[in-house]
């Protein structure tokens, strides 16, 4: 596809769902770390409304008080409202995509993205109708397959991808390699959603293996960037990985230290949202730019 303002803008737009994507996983993130999954007992209306704004919400107490007053429904309302917004910024991508762009892959990755997020819908849904625990962690998983399939399709609208290709001489085991990193970066990713779910807690078996994780992780990313570098390739990439590693790992003891002192005292404070979410945030990060070098390295030379 030639390079042209559309092709540009179109990039852009990719780049503004990827921050809408982590925002609305930081949101979730939120919702988690406050057990506000179930505020609004009901879907898809809130209250018994289907009105997003003023929902169906009553205080007794306070009639005039609005849901936006209640922090629990705050986020897990908000948390509906910033999906759908992501529904229709989703929307957009395929019809743009679909008016404008040539090569099959890259229309598939638009209507993938689109069912990812109607999946993503349904899911948060039925977890609170259903209230299943299962499909809470189903859903976090979810947010993170919906994310990495932005970051591939902001990576297929950039201009380097459609200007410059990579020579086959790839070693095959630095190509797994770059698979193996991303797999266990999601996997680690699983392990942390049932490790701050409510009613796993913190849980000593889950928090053993979320930290055995975070250092095969460890590993498996040094060797990745040690290996680009050695190949001379994707310099700068491998660099942002690792740089986002280290504050990853700092966010997680942190987090998991703050969990610890504050679930012996019976107490939850800002402290301990803000540090979930980011480390949350983060890992969503990090599993980006893994699935984005792998999709640079097993790229074929057309």
């Amino acid at each position: 596809m030639p390079e042209g303002g559309g092709a540009r803008w179109r990039h852009r737009y990719t780049l503004v769902g990827i921050i809408l994507c982590l925002a609305l996983i930081g949101w979730g993130g939120w919702v988690t770390s406050i057990d506000a999954g179930l505020a609004v007992p009901d879907w898809p209306t809130t209250f018994g409304s289907l009105d997003p704004i003023t929902t169906g919400f009553e205080d007794p107490a306070n009639p005039s008080a609005g849901w936006w007053t209640q922090p629990a429904i705050l986020a897990e309302h908000g948390h509906r409202l910033l999906g759908a917004l992501l529904g229709l910024w989703a929307i957009g991508l395929l019809a743009w995509t679909l008016a404008h762009e040539q090569r099959r892959g890259v229309r598939a990755l638009a209507l993938g993205i689109l069912l990812l997020v109607v999946a993503q819908g349904v899911l948060g849904g039925l977890r609170v109708v259903w209230v299943s625990l299962d499909l809470a962690v189903a859903h976090a998983l979810g947010a993170q397959l919906f994310f990495s399939s932005i970051v591939a399709a902001a990576l297929v609208t950039s201009a380097p991808w459609m200007r410059t290709q990579l020579a086959q001489g790839v070693p095959r085991s630095l190509q797994r390699l770059s698979l193996a990193t991303a797999g266990a970066l999601l996997g680690q990713i699983l392990l942390g959603a049932l490790l701050r779910h409510p009613g796993a807690g913190i849980h000593l078996g889950f928090t053993v293996t979320h930290i055995a994780g975070s250092i095969a992780v460890l590993g498996l990313i040094l060797l990745l960037h040690s290996r680009l570098r050695a190949h001379n390739l994707l310099s700068q990439w491998g660099w942002s990985l690792t740089s986002v590693l280290g504050l990853q790992m700092m966010l997680g003891v942190m987090a998991l230290l703050v969990l610890w002192y504050e679930d012996s005292v019976g107490v939850r404070s800002l402290w301990q949202v803000g540090l979930n979410s980011a480390h949350l945030m983060t890992g969503t990060i990090l599993l980006g730019l893994s699935v984005a070098i792998a999709m640079q390295l097993w790229r074929k030379r057309t």
